[in-house]
Protein backbone atom coordinates (compact mmCIF):
# COMPACT_ATOMS: atom_id res chain seq x y z
CA UNK A 1 0.00 0.00 0.00
CA UNK A 2 1.03 3.59 -1.03
CA UNK A 3 0.61 5.83 1.88
CA UNK A 4 0.70 9.85 0.43
CA UNK A 5 1.36 12.61 2.85
CA UNK A 6 -1.64 15.01 3.85
CA UNK A 7 -1.18 18.32 2.60
CA UNK A 8 -1.00 19.43 6.11
CA UNK A 9 2.28 17.31 6.82
CA UNK A 10 3.66 18.37 3.35
CA UNK A 11 3.47 21.99 4.02
CA UNK A 12 5.27 21.31 7.40
CA UNK A 13 7.88 19.30 5.45
CA UNK A 14 8.48 22.01 3.33
CA UNK A 15 8.52 24.97 5.61
CA UNK A 16 10.88 23.17 7.74
CA UNK A 17 13.41 20.63 5.75
CA UNK A 18 13.57 22.30 2.79
CA UNK A 19 13.38 26.10 3.09
CA UNK A 20 16.46 26.29 5.15
CA UNK A 21 14.86 28.12 8.13
CA UNK A 22 17.40 30.54 9.90
CA UNK A 23 17.39 30.34 13.85
CA UNK A 24 15.29 33.78 14.00
CA UNK A 25 12.55 32.27 11.48
CA UNK A 26 12.33 29.22 13.31
CA UNK A 27 11.57 31.05 16.24
CA UNK A 28 9.29 33.11 14.97
CA UNK A 29 6.99 30.24 13.32
CA UNK A 30 7.12 28.39 16.81
CA UNK A 31 5.48 31.05 18.26
CA UNK A 32 2.77 31.48 15.28
CA UNK A 33 2.49 27.91 15.03
CA UNK A 34 2.03 27.52 19.16
CA UNK A 35 -1.06 30.33 18.66
CA UNK A 36 -2.22 28.40 15.91
CA UNK A 37 -2.26 24.90 17.76
CA UNK A 38 -4.48 26.14 21.05
CA UNK A 39 -7.24 27.74 18.45
CA UNK A 40 -7.02 25.06 15.95
CA UNK A 41 -8.07 22.98 19.05
CA UNK A 42 -10.55 24.90 19.83
CA UNK A 43 -12.25 24.97 16.78
CA UNK A 44 -11.84 21.47 16.55
CA UNK A 45 -13.88 20.89 19.65
CA UNK A 46 -16.36 23.14 18.23
CA UNK A 47 -17.03 20.97 15.11
CA UNK A 48 -17.09 18.12 17.09
CA UNK A 49 -20.32 19.65 19.20
CA UNK A 50 -21.39 20.68 15.81
CA UNK A 51 -21.40 16.98 15.00
CA UNK A 52 -22.88 15.83 17.84
CA UNK A 53 -25.88 18.54 17.87
CA UNK A 54 -26.49 17.13 13.74
CA UNK A 55 -26.61 13.49 15.25
CA UNK A 56 -29.37 14.59 17.40
CA UNK A 57 -31.11 17.03 15.01
CA UNK A 58 -30.91 13.92 12.65
CA UNK A 59 -32.12 11.20 15.43
CA UNK A 60 -35.06 13.97 16.28
CA UNK A 61 -36.46 14.77 13.27
CA UNK A 62 -35.86 11.35 10.96
CA UNK A 63 -35.58 13.74 8.01
CA UNK A 64 -34.16 16.85 6.77
CA UNK A 65 -36.30 19.26 9.04
CA UNK A 66 -35.47 22.65 10.02
CA UNK A 67 -32.89 21.23 13.24
CA UNK A 68 -31.30 19.08 10.98
CA UNK A 69 -30.86 22.47 8.51
CA UNK A 70 -29.76 24.42 11.24
CA UNK A 71 -27.48 22.09 12.61
CA UNK A 72 -25.36 22.01 9.29
CA UNK A 73 -25.38 25.47 8.84
CA UNK A 74 -23.86 26.04 12.07
CA UNK A 75 -21.07 23.96 11.41
CA UNK A 76 -20.51 25.06 8.06
CA UNK A 77 -19.78 28.37 10.01
CA UNK A 78 -17.54 26.41 12.25
CA UNK A 79 -16.01 25.13 8.88
CA UNK A 80 -15.64 28.06 7.18
CA UNK A 81 -13.54 29.77 10.71
CA UNK A 82 -10.99 26.67 10.66
CA UNK A 83 -10.21 27.38 7.19
CA UNK A 84 -10.07 31.17 7.37
CA UNK A 85 -7.73 30.73 10.43
CA UNK A 86 -5.62 27.53 8.74
CA UNK A 87 -4.98 30.20 6.27
CA UNK A 88 -4.24 33.28 8.22
CA UNK A 89 -1.94 30.60 10.17
CA UNK A 90 -0.04 29.80 6.87
CA UNK A 91 0.08 33.48 5.81
CA UNK A 92 1.60 34.75 9.25
CA UNK A 93 4.02 32.02 8.50
CA UNK A 94 5.08 33.20 4.96
CA UNK A 95 5.48 36.61 6.34
CA UNK A 96 8.50 35.24 8.11
CA UNK A 97 9.84 33.75 4.70
CA UNK A 98 12.63 35.84 2.39
CA UNK A 99 11.08 35.58 -0.84
CA UNK A 100 13.04 33.18 -2.25
CA UNK A 101 11.71 31.12 0.59
CA UNK A 102 8.17 32.38 -0.07
CA UNK A 103 8.08 31.40 -3.67
CA UNK A 104 8.79 27.78 -2.79
CA UNK A 105 6.08 27.52 0.04
CA UNK A 106 3.89 28.87 -2.20
CA UNK A 107 4.41 26.55 -4.64
CA UNK A 108 4.32 23.69 -1.83
CA UNK A 109 0.56 25.80 -0.80
CA UNK A 110 -0.67 24.89 -4.32
CA UNK A 111 0.11 21.58 -4.38
CA UNK A 112 -1.01 20.65 -0.58
CA UNK A 113 -4.69 22.02 -1.86
CA UNK A 114 -4.41 21.17 -5.79
CA UNK A 115 -2.32 17.78 -5.77
CA UNK A 116 -0.03 19.43 -8.58
CA UNK A 117 3.25 20.87 -9.01
CA UNK A 118 3.39 24.30 -10.25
Amino acid sequence: MIRTASPESELHETLHHQLELDAKQEAQIEVIEQRYAVRRQTLELELRADNARLAEAIESEHGYGPKVSEAIDRSHDAMGQMQKETLEHIFAMRSVLTPEQAAKFDRAIVKALTGRER
